[in-house]
């Protein structure tokens, strides 16, 4: 659980490089998301959740695509 908390961060931190109010909001909704299932026993839920959480590694390493305006026309 924690390599993937920690995975998650990483990824957020490359993929929002130099976007401040994403990098926040990406972390906020990490830990509010750990915090939230932190006293879940059950371990196919557990193991349900950690599947989510992997999946949107992937999804954020592979889908996201940051932007910056070259021009007044270009990005």
């Amino acid at each position: 659980v924690l390599k993937l908390f920690k995975l998650l961060h990483r990824t957020r931190q490359e993929v929002f490089k130099n976007d401040t109010r994403a990098l926040e909001a990406a972390r906020q909704k990490i830990n509010e998301e750990f915090r939230n299932n932190q006293d879940e026993t059950s371990e196919q839920k557990i193991n349900e959740l950690l599947k989510i959480a992997s999946d949107v590694e992937v999804i954020l390493r592979t889908s996201v695509i940051q932007a910056v305006h070259t021009d007044s026309d270009k990005i």
